[in-house]
């Protein structure tokens, strides 16, 4: 935390933050996976890319160079002696005057890690997951910038979260402000259509996800035509195959939207292709063409369980 390793049960903030009050952060959400030549954090540029995007939205200063962040991102890892995990550095407004007015309070960084499982569980990968439309809608354009990755687009997603999981979906798919499909709480949304793969453009309130990138990047090399259009919400019944893309989610099957049974219900074939790149690339069974992975340093000696 701005700069020093500092152990998890200690990593606190003032109750006065202006976070705490309105919601004013930003963060990221990385993979480091293990692999046959270490550990390795999977596209750690341009996750540091998009978090400063983020903050250049919400006039936030971050203090610290790309090139610091990635620094303090693996040193993280390191000290916390870790094969794999789940990495989340979270930019964040701290203790200054109170009110709605953002700039007189400090801009603090901090970059935690733990070991977190395969986000919608392991035999989603190849079973998929049954998901609903969610009655509650992405953010329309001009309200909330849904191309920033900030704490309060995720009490939208919270909404849509909890209406699944009571409903008893693994998760919810939301639409947008004009009715198409956008993405889920946490994921966006691929559909495969007569051969194509189909995702939400960023205009219909999605973020832009770089997992998503790379599915399109390996969709291409794949030879599968890629387009980026507005999705109608039927357009979930009748697709071929549909698919969450995330850091979290990784990619992920759906079989079922509204109870309604996606193509044979199963995962699909351009999904397990595309599956099959994604992890070929990610545990060094591939050549790594795009650059995507950045190994850990030697791991030396430090206590487990920290934060920075």
């Amino acid at each position: 935390m701005s700069g020093k390793l500092v152990a998890w049960d200690d990593a606190r903030i003032h109750i006065g933050s202006h976070v705490i009050h309105y919601g004013s952060s930003v963060f990221e959400g990385i993979r480091c996976y293990k692999t046959p030549k270490g550990p390795a954090v999977f596209r750690l540029d341009a996750h540091t890319e998009r978090l400063f995007g983020s903050a250049k939205i919400y006039w936030m200063d971050l203090g610290y160079t790309p090139e610091q962040v990635n620094d303090a991102i693996l040193e993280t890892i390191r000290a916390n002696r870790l094969d794999a995990c789940y990495v989340r550095p979270v930019a964040f407004r701290g203790a200054g005057p109170l009110g709605v007015y953002p700039l007189d309070s400090p801009v603090e960084l901090a970059v935690m890690v733990w070991d977190w499982g395969k986000y919608l569980g392991q035999e989603a990968l190849e079973q998929g997951v049954d998901v609903c439309v969610s009655s509650w809608s992405r953010m329309a354009p001009n309200t909330l910038p849904a191309m920033a990755k900030s704490a309060g687009n995720y009490l939208n997603s919270q909404l849509i979260k909890v209406e699944a999981i009571k409903g008893g979906f693994a998760e919810g798919i939301a639409l947008d402000s004009a009715g198409y499909v956008s993405e889920g709480s946490g994921e966006n949304l691929f559909a495969v259509v007569k051969g194509r793969l189909v995702t939400p453009p960023l205009v219909s309130s999605v973020l832009p996800g770089i997992t998503r990138d790379s599915v399109i990047t390996l969709a291409h090399k794949l030879g599968i035509a890629v387009e980026e259009k507005a999705l109608p919400r039927e357009m979930l019944y009748l697709a071929d195959e549909l698919f969450f893309s995330g850091t979290a989610a990784e990619i992920t099957p759906i079989r079922s939207v509204d109870r309604q049974q996606v193509g044979r219900g199963a995962r699909g074939p351009v999904t397990a292709a595309l599956q099959q790149a994604f992890f070929d690339v990610i545990e060094c069974r591939a050549k790594d063409e795009h650059g995507w992975l950045t190994f850990v340093p030697a791991l030396v000696g430090a206590a487990a369980g920290g934060a920075r």
